[in-house]
């Protein structure tokens, strides 16, 4: 599915935000678990690794936030819990990447882990009753909302919030099986993305525009 035409421009300040309200209002839903098919360069619906192939990318403090939480991850609730404490769980010295373990996500339980599939820092979020969004890196529970800024001209900016597309992992994105926004598989939920995702989007954009939003789309 292409970026469609309809978009809701709000003002926030020195902000103006543009919204694809085509996406917000569609019905897509994450896939995994449910025959993502990853974005390694094949189909690997059997591995369910998602968008965890890659490790993710650190912004601000958060490498500082994962560092910590990751000491408080116990091994039943962690596959990779040994590695972690061997070798850490960042790619290299610059602490801007989570490190790769067996071609994932050092944070992903695989198939048949016994404390749960899927990441373990959202896991153990839902255990202690709080929300992944305060556990996990930005960029793993803001996908597949993607927000490109830029100044303008006389002042301010502009955030455009749209669909994550196969364009946006850059060069690489030609080569995945990318299902996850641009075809039909995923636009088969019960509810609107603006309701499914609302916890996420009142976080990127603030508590006034999204109220804002809710109102525009009804």
């Amino acid at each position: 599915m292409e970026d469609g035409e309809d978009w809701e421009e709000i003002e926030a300040g020195e902000t103006t935000w543009r919204l694809e309200t085509s996406f917000l209002r569609s019905h897509w839903t994450c896939l995994w678990g449910q025959g993502c098919q990853g974005i390694r360069p094949e189909p690997a619906e059997a591995l369910n690794q998602g968008c965890c192939s890659v490790g993710a990318n650190l912004q601000g403090d958060e490498a500082a936030t994962v560092a910590t939480l990751a000491l408080f991850l116990s091994p039943e609730g962690f596959q990779h819990h040994a590695a972690a404490e061997a070798g850490g769980v960042f790619s290299d010295a610059t602490r801007t990447n989570t490190r790769l373990v067996d071609d994932a996500c050092i944070f992903l339980n695989r198939p048949g882990f016994a404390g749960g599939e899927g990441c373990a820092l959202h896991l153990a979020a839902l255990a202690d009753g709080d929300s992944p969004l305060d556990w996990k890196p930005s960029v793993c529970w803001q996908l597949p909302i993607k927000v490109e800024w830029a100044d303008r001209e006389g002042g301010g900016e502009t955030a455009t919030l749209h669909r994550w597309n196969r364009r946006d992992w850059g060069e690489v994105g030609d080569e995945m099986a990318w299902c996850c926004t641009e075809g039909p598989e995923a636009y088969v939920g019960d509810r609107p993305v603006i309701e499914t995702l609302a916890e996420e989007l009142e976080e990127v954009v603030g508590p006034e525009v999204f109220v804002e939003l809710r109102r525009r789309l009804g």
